[in-house]
Formats: C-alpha cells, structure tokens, sequence
C-alpha cells in the first residue's frame, strides 16, 4: 500500500488518532485502488469507497465533490491524497461535511498551499489533531520523479506542507 505518502503505517496513525468505534460507517473519498477500503474492512469497519476512476470493482464510481449519499450517513469520512487532486478543496470539505453524521469524524492528510485551520473552519469542523508531515510528502513526491511515475496532479508553484487532521463535524 504505496499509494499515498507513509502507506499504511499513515493510514493506521489516522484510525489511531481519530479513534473511530468498532463497526463505525466509513466513506473513503478519493478510494482509488481500494488498499486503504480493504484495510478499513479488514478492521471491521463498515466501508465504502468512492473515486472517479476506481482501479477496483471495490470501489464504487463517482465524484468526491457530490457523492451519491444522503446527508448525513457516515459516522466518518476519510481521504488521503484526494481532497487537493479534486481541484476545490473547500468544495470537498463541504461535502465530507454534508455526509457526516453530527460529530463524525474528519480523517484527512493532504497537500496544502495555505494554512489548512481556515479552511476546515469554514466547512464547520472542529479540529482535534493536525500533524505536519511534509517530509513523507517530499520523500514520496521525489520517489515518485526518480521512478518516473506518473504525478498524481499538477503542483502549482510556492510553499506547500502535507498536513494529517483530524477534524469533528460540529
């Protein structure tokens, strides 16, 4: 699982911090591949996935910005590596947010060109744990251009961070 900076490791470190009850609803945004789907499963979550062009019969088709599902029906919503490819972060947060049940949590690790706060702020979340991981961001983003791999997006000019929140909807 190498599809977004720190791979599973990251992955478990959110569930970790956002300390998610056993059985919870769970809406991977951005799910592409399906690893982090599976892994949310296999730790007996109640998951789906949802991407624009799923590489996995797993993952359901659709756009992370207007998702198929009622308000309200996740008790929590998570995206790796998503919400900035998206190319309207506040949009993608408004619908994590419309999705999310009260309180549900928020599990995001992303790129960001501005300070992340504001933002979650004005989607209405509460943030209860941010860790600036920038270093994974700069390590996976080199391996990526030294193997010649396709980018995921194009990363516009000026100072960036990879920023792992935990948010609460209030």
């Amino acid at each position: 699982m190498r599809s977004h900076p720190g791979g599973e490791a990251h992955t478990r470190r959110m569930l970790e911090l956002a300390a998610l009850p056993a059985g919870a609803s769970v809406l991977d945004m951005g799910a592409g591949a399906g690893d982090t789907l599976a892994l949310l499963r296999a730790l007996g979550y109640d998951a789906r996935g949802i991407d624009l062009a799923p590489r996995s019969e797993t993952v359901e088709e659709g756009d992370l910005l207007r998702t198929p599902y009622p308000d309200a029906s996740f008790d929590a919503v998570l995206s790796e590596c998503a919400f900035f490819v998206s190319g309207d972060q506040p949009g993608a947060l408004r619908e994590a947010r419309r999705v999310l049940k009260l309180g549900g949590r928020l599990l995001l690790s992303d790129v960001f060109f501005e300070e992340p706060a504001p933002l979650l702020k004005a989607a209405d979340f509460e943030i209860e744990s941010e860790e600036d991981l920038s270093p994974l961001w700069r390590d996976y983003f080199l391996e990526a251009l030294w193997r010649d791999e396709p980018l995921c997006c194009r990363i516009p000019k000026g100072k960036c961070s990879y920023r792992l929140l935990i948010g609460r909807k209030v």
